[in-house]
C-alpha cells in the first residue's frame, strides 16, 4: 500500500494536469485515489485540508 503523502501527491498532480476540471476519466482516477486515500489514512477526510 502506498503512503497517504504519496496518493495526496498523485492527487494533487492530477488537479494541476486537468487545470482544476476534471474530464470524465479524470474524475474517474480522482474517485479512485479518493478511497486509496481514505484507505490509507483510515477515513479521516478532513486530514486532507
Amino acid at each position: 500500500m502506498r503512503s497517504a503523502a504519496v496518493v495526496n501527491e498523485e492527487i494533487r498532480d492530477l488537479w494541476q494536469r486537468s487545470g482544476g476540471c476534471l474530464s470524465p476519466d479524470d474524475e474517474q482516477e480522482y474517485q479512485r485515489l479518493l478511497v486509496e486515500w481514505a484507505a490509507v489514512t483510515g477515513g479521516s477526510a478532513r486530514s486532507a485540508a
